[in-house]
């Protein structure tokens, strides 16, 4: 079947602003959190060499991860305090229960997510269904349920405690990524046939499809105050759309001249719902107001393609990374460059702790790596896979982190 005629028996859209109003929690007298100035505070000491101790090797129960350049198959430094194996597949996403920071999920080219602890390194819960490589993990806002998706164009969502199964959607083709609203049960997925789609959960309801791209959609959220979605493609397009009506709000693309040119890989956006930062395949990067859909600032540094975004949350400060190996650190009021962080290899993921200053990166050089970005100092290196780290999540208080590899495992680190 065509994704065309696909899209034409698409599940009836009934009562969809009753839906909305129900499930969206409305934000309007959330309290705004103070920014911090820039030059506020003390950073963090880097830990000292006597303080960091020798690296972790042969954990028991640890299967031996042998370098490829090692004939007499030496088993490699490894940093990490625990480590989940059932995968044996890439691992391509991980997430953290947020409320239960030891609970994981993770998914990957095994078709199979797992739910497991983070301290004990214990399975769970087996979550099976997709048939094909799981791309996509995440928890809902609250915890209660979680949603895996995958190449087979299915978002799957079981309940978090107990791992029951409650409803499998599709619609979609290969499946990019998804995202649960910021305030309801409400799961998003952007997929590489140009659409995005919406489901109330756990009843799987269809709620709304978003077309407007014409390239597979890299990229997407809902924003932070849960009243817009953001979206990119490789068709060069930034759309901002109404979670209610699918209405595009505001479209860039490269037929604007000082908008990309080349594909979108990636977009993030601040805390406070008014801006965005799209990343490109040619390096170079926008800052746009999503309240008025206007570029407000070229961010030009990298010589790569930029894979990854984040905002910090008291700062006014962005972070990008690229395939050059570099991380820039934006300062967002002057739209000028603050420092630069450098791993050995493509950089996979950035990511601000919750409420601070600190930056965690991931890279194809194998390591997971910690950033004061008031001084760009580096506060801490993990090793431990034997292949790029794909994906990691990082818990509320920046003491653990859990990461995915292309190796096929699953590590823990403590900061």
């Amino acid at each position: 079947m065509s994704h065309n005629n696909e899209h034409s028996e698409q599940p009836k859209q009934e009562n969809n602003d009753e839906i909305i109003d129900d499930e969206y929690i409305r934000p309007e007298d959330i309290a705004e959190e103070t920014i911090i100035d820039l030059d506020q505070g003390e950073p963090m000491e880097d830990e000292s060499d006597d303080d960091q101790g020798e690296p972790i090797t042969g954990l028991e129960g640890y299967p031996m991860r042998p370098s490829a350049d090692d004939e007499n198959m030496m088993e490699l430094a490894d940093d990490s305090v625990q480590g989940f194996f059932d995968h044996h597949e890439p691992v391509y996403g991980v997430a953290l229960h947020p409320k239960d920071s030891t609970i994981v999920i993770s998914g990957g080219g095994d078709d199979k997510s797992y739910l497991w602890r983070n301290d004990t390194g214990e399975k769970i819960f087996q979550l099976d269904g997709h048939t094909d490589s799981v791309t996509a993990v995440a928890f809902s806002v609250d915890g209660d349920y979680v949603a895996s998706a995958g190449m087979d164009g299915k978002v799957r969502v079981w309940k978090a405690h107990t791992g029951e199964f409650c409803t499998a959607v599709e619609g979609p083709d290969e499946i990019v990524w998804i995202d649960w609203h910021p305030k309801g049960n409400i799961v998003l997925a952007g997929a590489s046939d140009s659409t995005i789609w919406m489901w109330a959960m756990p009843s799987g309801k269809f709620m709304n499809i978003f077309n407007g791209h014409i390239g597979p959609v890299t990229a997407g959220h809902f924003t932070t105050d849960g009243k817009k979605i953001v979206s990119v493609a490789e068709d060069t397009s930034l759309i901002i759309w109404d979670p209610k009506s699918a209405a595009a709000l505001h479209r860039l693309s490269g037929e604007d001249a000082r908008f990309h040119t080349e594909p979108i890989t990636s977009i993030a956006t601040n805390k406070e719902s008014t801006l965005a930062i799209t990343g490109c395949m040619d390096g170079k990067a926008r800052l746009i107001n999503i309240t008025n859909g206007q570029i407000v600032a070229s961010l030009e540094n990298h010589t790569g393609s930029i894979e990854t975004a984040d905002f910090c949350d008291i700062l006014s400060l962005a972070a990008t990374g690229s395939t050059d190996g570099n991380i820039s650190i934006w300062d967002v009021q002057t739209q000028r460059l603050r420092s630069t962080l450098s791993h050995e290899d493509a950089v996979v993921k950035v990511k601000f702790v919750k409420n601070s200053p600190l930056l965690v990166s991931c890279s194809a050089d194998k390591s997971i790596k910690m950033w004061d970005v008031r001084t760009g100092q580096l506060i801490k290196s993990w090793i431990g896979h034997s292949d790029t780290v794909l994906d990691f999540a990082v818990s509320d208080d920046g003491k653990t982190i859990v990461s995915g590899s292309d190796d096929g495992t699953c590590l823990v680190f403590k900061a």
